[in-house]
């Protein structure tokens, strides 16, 4: 999958395109990533993606902007999984955000990309003070000689999927409800960094994994499985939070501990992907009552994995 930071004078040859945040990539994007791969392929055309850094909202309002289901390196595995071969970042800045819906139709999608087919949702606005939408983009595909279809919105559940309730799912602690939203259960991913080694002191040694934003969508404690270090996802047991028992003003931390597991990780590349929430972070009046509960946490996700064995 080819990656470009920014749109190019001019593409190597005509594309088909499908633009917008997709922040999650949930059943809805995948619907619209899908269809616009089938008619790529059909008309001998590479499939590509137009996306945005930062997400407008956290450009224009940054205190008000959703928290990411997805940093951009999810977001682009997510797409090359579903048969991208191309992804544009746009660099969202003052200066891109001026920019008229008609110049971004003739001049970025025509001119520069050669967009021949274009698939948008049926909720997508684009240019100054998102004055573009479907019609203008059918209207100005008529006369540059591009087709432009509209998805309408995907339902599970009689929910219209969206970002929005795959993250209000999240908050409420529905995994299963957010699983069903995205497809798969969601997942965070990083880099293993070195931590405290609080854990190993107390004798749950865990693997702290990088986060890029410091508003996750979800806190708690929760069953995890972990991909990325053998050949099967490994379980474990991890904490998504402030930590408030040992920390004044804790940033955000993920730390997970794997069930009969001893081997130096650090540095590697992993995927926690959230099955269960076992409860709500606390604040405990101790370290040896603290300890007591996370024992007390990490029997409760080997019971659900049993149980989930029992049930399969």
């Amino acid at each position: 999958m080819l990656i470009f930071r920014g749109i190019p004078a001019l593409a190597e040859t005509p594309i088909a395109l499908t633009i917008g945040n997709f922040d999650g990539v949930h059943l809805g994007h995948q619907a619209m990533l899908q269809r616009m791969e089938e008619a790529a392929r059909k008309r001998g055309l590479p499939a590509c993606v137009m996306t945005f850094e930062p997400h407008p909202r956290e450009f224009f309002t940054p205190d008000q902007a959703p928290t990411r289901l997805t940093s951009l390196r999810e977001k682009l595995e997510l797409f090359e999984q579903y048969g991208v071969e191309q992804v544009f970042i746009c660099r969202f800045n003052q200066q891109f955000s001026r920019t008229p819906a008609d110049d971004f139709a003739a001049d970025i999608l025509q001119r520069k990309l050669q967009t021949k087919w274009m698939l948008i949702g049926d909720d997508f606005r684009f240019g100054a003070k998102r004055s573009g939408d479907f019609a203008l983009l059918k209207e100005a595909g008529a006369k540059l000689g591009a087709e432009v279809e509209e998805m309408h919105s995907v339902t599970e559940a009689e929910l219209r999927v969206s970002s929005t309730a795959v993250r209000e799912a999240l908050a409420s602690g529905n995994l299963n409800l957010a699983a069903r939203l995205l497809g798969r259960p969601y997942s965070i991913s990083g880099r293993v960094e070195h931590g405290d080694s609080l854990g190993h002191k107390i004798g749950f040694p865990t693997a702290n994994i990088q986060l890029k934003h410091n508003r996750p969508p979800l806190w708690g404690i929760f069953a995890v499985e972990v991909a990325g270090l053998d050949d099967h996802p490994l379980q474990g047991a991890a904490s998504l939070g402030v930590r408030p028992t040992v920390k004044n003003n804790g940033l955000p931390t993920l730390e997970v501990h794997l069930f009969n597991f001893d081997r130096q990780i650090y540095n590697q590349h992993v995927r926690v992907d959230f099955m269960h929430k076992l409860r709500d972070e606390m604040k405990f009046p101790d370290l040896e009552t603290l300890t007591a509960q996370i024992a007390a946490d990490v029997e409760a996700a080997k019971s659900y994995f049993s149980k989930l064995v029992s049930i399969t």
